[in-house]
C-alpha cells in the first residue's frame, strides 16, 4: 500500500506525463490530498485516480511536483539512489571514454533523472550546483555516494565545491551560496582551482570565481569541429571566455587567431592559457566589445580574416525575450558573413533552449540574404553527450552548432 500524498493533476497534465515529460505544474493540479512538506516525495495521479508518477512537491516553484520514477515497485532509498548515480556514471564511462570521463558532465539534471541536480567533473574535483528543493534535502547522502562510487572505480576525487550562488534558487525557496561541501572525516582542498585536459589542451579552471561551474563542457567536441579545418585560417574567435575556441584552432594548426573579449578576466585567463599551451605567438588576445568590434571591421571593409567563431552567451532565457535575441543573433552573424572573403568559413551557435533550432535557422538564412551570400553547410551539431537530450523533454535539448563555407 502506497503512503505517499495523492496529487490529482488535469488532464492536461496527464497528457505531458504520459508523454514522458517529468514536471507537473503548479496550474496542472486539481487537489493534493494528505500532509507533507516542500521536498517530500508525492505520487502524481490521474482525476480518476491512476497512477501516474512519484515526485519531489514544491509548492513555492512553478514546477509544483519534479517526477522522479514512474515504477510503482520503486523504494526511494539509499539503494536506489546508488543505482540511478550508476547508471549514470556508466553512460558518462562509455560516451566520454579515456581522458574525457576526467572533465565532463556527471549528471545532467531532467536528463539522468535527478531533477534540478547538475555535477561537473574537473579532474580532481566535483562542482555541484542544486536548484531544486528535492535534491537540496538528499544531497548529503547523494554526494558521498556519488564520491564513493568514483572512488571505488578507481578515479581520484580530492574534493566538492557547491556553486550555488544563482538566483533561480530563491523561486525554489532556498538561499544562495557556494563553498566546499565537507565529506566526513576529509580537509578542504588548498585550492579551487585545477588543472583539465580537454582535446589535448590544458586549462586552469577556478571552480569558485569561474562561469556557471568554472568551465563550459557542452562543447568539447564541437571545439574539434572547428580544429579540423582551422589550418592555415586567420581566426577570429568572438565572446572567447576562456579561449577554448582559439587554442583548439591554434593546435589545428591556424596561422593566427585573435580572441576577443569584453571581460579583462575572460582575455587574462586566454592570455594564460595560450602562453601554457605553447601557442601565445599565434594568438592574439583582444579586450573589446564584439558588437562594436564587429562594426568596426565592417566600416574598415576588414578582409582580415577568412574563419569567424561566434559563440555568444545566451541572449534570451525566457519565451519573452526571443524576438530581442533574434536581432541579437542577426545582427552578429550578418557582420560576420559580410567580413568574410567568398570561401571563408562560420562558426556559429547559440546555447538558448528558447531559441529554437527552426527559429535560429530562419535567423541565419535572413542574415545571409542581407549579407548577400550563400551557406554551404560544413556541419551541424548539438551539446556533447555528457548532457545527453532526452526527446521527451525539449528542455534538454538547447545548444546549436553549425560550421559554414561563405559561397
Amino acid at each position: 500500500m502506497r503512503t505517499y500524498p495523492k496529487f490529482c493533476i488535469t488532464k492536461k497534465g496527464e497528457r505531458a506525463a504520459r508523454g514522458g515529460h517529468p514536471w507537473v505544474y503548479g496550474e496542472e493540479v486539481v487537489r493534493a490530498d494528505g500532509g507533507y512538506a516542500n521536498g517530500d516525495l508525492v505520487d502524481v495521479v490521474t482525476e480518476k485516480g491512476k497512477y501516474l508518477g512519484t515526485g519531489f512537491v514544491n509548492d513555492n516553484s512553478k514546477i509544483r511536483v519534479r517526477l522522479i520514477s514512474t515504477n510503482t515497485n520503486d523504494k526511494f532509498d539509499e539503494e536506489f539512489w546508488e543505482r540511478r548515480l550508476r547508471y549514470a556514471l556508466d553512460y558518462r564511462k562509455a560516451v566520454m571514454p579515456g581522458d574525457d570521463y576526467k572533465c565532463c558532465r556527471l549528471i545532467f539534471g531532467e536528463a539522468d533523472q535527478f531533477p534540478g541536480w547538475t555535477v561537473d567533473r574537473y579532474n580532481d574535483l566535483l562542482v555541484i550546483q542544486t536548484l531544486s528543493l528535492g535534491i537540496e534535502l538528499r544531497k548529503h547522502m547523494l554526494i558521498p555516494l556519488l564520491v564513493k562510487l568514483l572512488r571505488n572505480d578507481g578515479e581520484t576525487i580530492a574534493g566538492v565545491y557547491e556553486r550555488n550562488d544563482v538566483k533561480i534558487r530563491l523561486l525554489e525557496g532556498m538561499e544562495e551560496g557556494k563553498g566546499w561541501f565537507r565529506l566526513a572525516g576529509e580537509e578542504f582542498p588548498a585550492s579551487p582551482v585545477t588543472a583539465v585536459c580537454e582535446n589535448g589542451i590544458v586549462y586552469d579552471v577556478d571552480v569558485e570565481n569561474g562561469q556557471k561551474t568554472g568551465f563550459f563542457l557542452d562543447q568539447k567536441y564541437n571545439r574539434q569541429s572547428v580544429a579540423r579545418i582551422a589550418k592555415g585560417k586567420r581566426v577570429l574567435d568572438c565572446f572567447t571566455h576562456t579561449g577554448s575556441f582559439a587554442l583548439n584552432a591554434a593546435r589545428g594548426g591556424a596561422a593566427h587567431v585573435t580572441a576577443v573579449d569584453v571581460s579583462a578576466e575572460a582575455c587574462r585567463m586566454t592570455a594564460r592559457n595560450a602562453e601554457k599551451n605553447g601557442v601565445a605567438d599565434r594568438v592574439d588576445v583582444l579586450q573589446a566589445d564584439v558588437f562594436a568590434l564587429l562594426d568596426k571591421l565592417e566600416g574598415l571593409h576588414s578582409r582580415d580574416y577568412d574563419f569567424i567563431i561566434l559563440d555568444p552567451p545566451a541572449f534570451t532565457k525566457s519565451r519573452k525575450t526571443v524576438h530581442n535575441a533574434m536581432t541579437g543573433y542577426k545582427d552578429i552573424n550578418m557582420k560576420a558573413m559580410k567580413l568574410l572573403p567568398r570561401g571563408g568559413y562560420l562558426a556559429t551557435c547559440s546555447c538558448s533552449h528558447f531559441m529554437k533550432e527552426d527559429l535560429f535557422g530562419e535567423m541565419l538564412r535572413d542574415a545571409a540574404a542581407e549579407a548577400h551570400v550563400q551557406l554551404r553547410q560544413i556541419e551541424a551539431r548539438q551539446q556533447a553527450p555528457d548532457h545527453p537530450i532526452l526527446w521527451n523533454v525539449p528542455e534538454t535539448n538547447y545548444l546549436k552548432f553549425y560550421i559554414f563555407q561563405v559561397v
